[in-house]
This record gives C-alpha cells, sequence and structure tokens, in this order.
C-alpha cells in the first residue's frame, strides 16, 4: 500500500484509475452480474496498510425491532490493527435504543479447528458452519458478551433458495479497483452479500431475555483505500479520466422476491452522463431534495427514491424484473423514521478518529432511518402470482446514508 505513494513510473494522467465492479460498460447479462460466493469468498483477510474489513448482520424482528451486529477490522499503516465489536438495538415502538461498541482483546481468526470465515476474541465468537437442515445450509453462530448487562447469542442461517452472491465471477468477482493498474491496485472495495437470512436465538439486557427471531442479511465488505479515498462514491481523484474526473458512484443491490434470488444489479453513474431511464440494469438511489442540516454540516435528503431493474437470474421464467421504492424521511426539524444521527469519530478507536480528521478534514455522520415502506415490484407471474401487474409490498424499510466529505 506504501509503494503507491512512491510510484515513480509514468502513467496517462488521463488514463482511468477506477474500474468499478459494475464496469466501464453496463452489465447485462444475469451470468455477467450474479457470481456465486466461495467459501474463501468470505474469509477473513486482515490485509495490513489502510484497510477496514467488517463482517456486518442485520436482521428486523417479529415485533419490527431491528438488530445489527459487525465486527470491524482497522489497518492504519505501520500500527496494530484495531478490532470492534459494535452491537445496536432499536425497538420502534418503544423508540428505546441499545447500543454498545467495544474495542475487543486477543481477536484470532481462524479459530483453532475452524476456518477463517470464522473469528473470535475474549468478548465475542462468531463460528461459521455447515447445518444439517438442507433447507439452510449454511450459518454462522454469534455469541458476544458486550457489557454487564448485554448479552447476545443467536444463529444466523442461509436458506438455500437464496444463494449468496458478488456482482462478477471468479476470484475478482465483487471488486472495485482503484488505480490505473488493475494488476497493481492502489486501493480496491469489494462486497459479498447473503441477502436473505433468517435469525434465531436471545438477547439478555438488564437481566432481562428477549427471543430473537427474524429476518435479515449478511455482507462481507473490505474497503482497502488510499488515504485520501473514503467512500464508495469516488473523491475528485478517481474516475474514468484520471484525477479530476472523479464523482462516478458505483451501486450494488438485489432483489429477493418468492424466497427467492431472484436479480442481481449493478451500475455505475459517470458525472458526465445522464443515466437512462430505460436502461436495461438499474440500480440506483436519490437523494430527493437535499436541505442542510446544522446539526452535521450535510446536505440531508428529505426523501430516498430506489430504483432496481434487471434480468432474472431463476432458471425459469426469464425476462426484466424491476422494483422501486420511495421513502419520505421528513425534513432536519421534523424527521421520519430518523434513528439516529451517528458521529463516527465519537465510535472509532483514537488513531483511526486521527488518520480520519486528517484526510477528511471533516466530521463523518452516518444517518440510520427505519420506515414503513411500500416496494412496487414488476415482472413474471411465475415469480410471484399478479408480478406483471405489478404488486404493492409493504414492509419496513431500513436504511444507512454515510456522509464523509
Amino acid at each position: 500500500m506504501f509503494a503507491a505513494l512512491f510510484n515513480t513510473s509514468t502513467v496517462d494522467p488521463k488514463a482511468p484509475n477506477l474500474h468499478p465492479v459494475s464496469g466501464f460498460e453496463p452489465k447485462t447479462s444475469a451470468s455477467d452480474l450474479f457470481g456465486d460466493l466461495r467459501s474463501s469468498d468470505l474469509e477473513w483477510t486482515c490485509a495490513g496498510g489502510f484497510v477496514t474489513e467488517t463482517q456486518t448482520f442485520y436482521h428486523f424482528l417479529e415485533d419490527d425491532t431491528i438488530l445489527m451486529c459487525q465486527v470491524i477490522h482497522s489497518s492504519i499503516g505501520l500500527w496494530y490493527p484495531t478490532i470492534q465489536f459494535t452491537c445496536k438495538i432499536y425497538n420502534p415502538n418503544t423508540m428505546e435504543t441499545i447500543w454498545r461498541s467495544i474495542n475487543v482483546t486477543n481477536f484470532v481468526t481462524p479459530p483453532p479447528g475452524l476456518d477463517k470465515r470464522s473469528c473470535k476474541a475474549d468478548q465475542f465468537s462468531i463460528t461459521s458452519r455447515p447445518s444439517a437442515d438442507p433447507s439452510l445450509p449454511e450459518s454462522y453462530v454469534i455469541r458476544a458478551n458486550l457489557s454487564d448487562d448485554l448479552q447476545v447469542s443467536f444463529d444466523v442461517a442461509r436458506p438455500a433458495s437464496v444463494p449468496g452472491f458478488k456482482v462478477g465471477q471468479g476470484p475478482k468477482g465483487g471488486f472495485s479497483y482503484f488505480g490505473p493498474d488493475v494488476n497493481k491496485a492502489e486501493g480496491y472495495v469489494v462486497h459479498r452479500f447473503w441477502p436473505h437470512t433468517r435469525a434465531s436465538g436471545h438477547l439478555i439486557y438488564k437481566g432481562q431475555a428477549t427471543s430473537i427471531q427474524g429476518i435479515g442479511m449478511f455482507v462481507h465488505a473490505i474497503q482497502g483505500m488510499r488515504p485520501n479515498l473514503m467512500e464508495f462514491t469516488t473523491l475528485e481523484s478517481h474516475g474514468r479520466y484520471g484525477a479530476g474526473s472523479g464523482g462516478v458512484t458505483v451501486n450494488v443491490g438485489s432483489l429477493v422476491l418468492g424466497g427467492k434470488l431472484a436479480v442481481v444489479t449493478a451500475e455505475t453513474k459517470w458525472p458526465d452522463e445522464v443515466p437512462e431511464e430505460s436502461a436495461p440494469v438499474i440500480s440506483r438511489v436519490t437523494h430527493v431534495e437535499p436541505v442542510h442540516d446544522p446539526d452535521t454540516g450535510y446536505r440531508k435528503p428529505s426523501a430516498l427514491d430506489f430504483r432496481w431493474a434487471g434480468p432474472s437470474i431463476l432458471s425459469v421464467p426469464q425476462g426484466t424484473i424491476s422494483a422501486s421504492l420511495y421513502v419520505d424521511v421528513g425534513n432536519v426539524a421534523v424527521p421520519k423514521g430518523l434513528i439516529e444521527k451517528v458521529d463516527v469519530l465519537a465510535e472509532i478507536p483514537y488513531v483511526i478518529k486521527t488518520m480520519v480528521n486528517y484526510v477528511a478534514g471533516t466530521k463523518p455522520y452516518i444517518y440510520q432511518w427505519q420506515n414503513k415502506a411500500k416496494l412496487v415490484v414488476r415482472g413474471q407471474d411465475n415469480v410471484i402470482p399478479g408480478l406483471s401487474d405489478g404488486l404493492e409490498i409493504e414492509g419496513l424499510f431500513f436504511c444507512e446514508a454515510s456522509f464523509i466529505s
């Protein structure tokens, strides 16, 4: 990673220095979009340099409570990595939020007798294991003692009908690369997904046990970044024509319908192009009517507009499936569904905090919303009866929007 800072070779200054997973030209076939996950895709890399790697589990419980557990492995140059376990539990009925973020000790992967999909520390363990139930072939077992008054213990299983995926096939599937040479990349971002999971277990808070039963998703992500690159939406430094052509947005999505993974989407939004309204593959979110928020200094959206469209990856039927979702999140004075504006610097270790301050020069925030919402879906009736006429599916929406520059 440091070698890139001292590279003196001649490079065309207008050469592309962003190589997005969604491609320079749109990916339009199901085989280009959907990539099978191998077991090694979900292994911890614990890379050095400037790299942040995470395992994140999101779940909606039966009473609409959202449960999020995340392991964060952060490397900053030559310093020893820091590892955190974070947990957020939000009950929209009582408006109660439980939040824990702890620096763990004696982190190891793999634990004895396991592979690198698993990890453990003094305060927690996450164990990958196969299942004897063919309908739920893979699972993670999560155990965490987060404080004297909070412990969580639950299993996360992937249904056989909803395979894990990455965008693109092979060992480089899922990767976006930064720098003019993908074989000697200066940085990268990669995501691997279980887009639909089932959680079961319990949590104990202040001595009272609560059942964990619900559905959600799991994502393993790595951001191997140069010090001036902090977002999946690039700064001006990285784009199709080198430095000064940035502001490129790379979006990856999926649709799980009728208990099956139906569509995988990926799209690149270039700053010098207007996205086609009827493109064969659409993967977009628009911040509608952004307004200045004096609490954070950023322009927060008043609404969020999501669109997905792409070829079905199901064997039967073939054809395009599309969906849209519009969510009103309110204004600054009267927000709708806002859980929290997370002050990122208040939650991360000192070394990383110092680095982010130096690199970004601004204070990063994450907005978290949970709202009731309506997904509008169109496709083939074989997927869900009535889909050809369009279906409105009511459910719960959870979103995190990060602002850092």
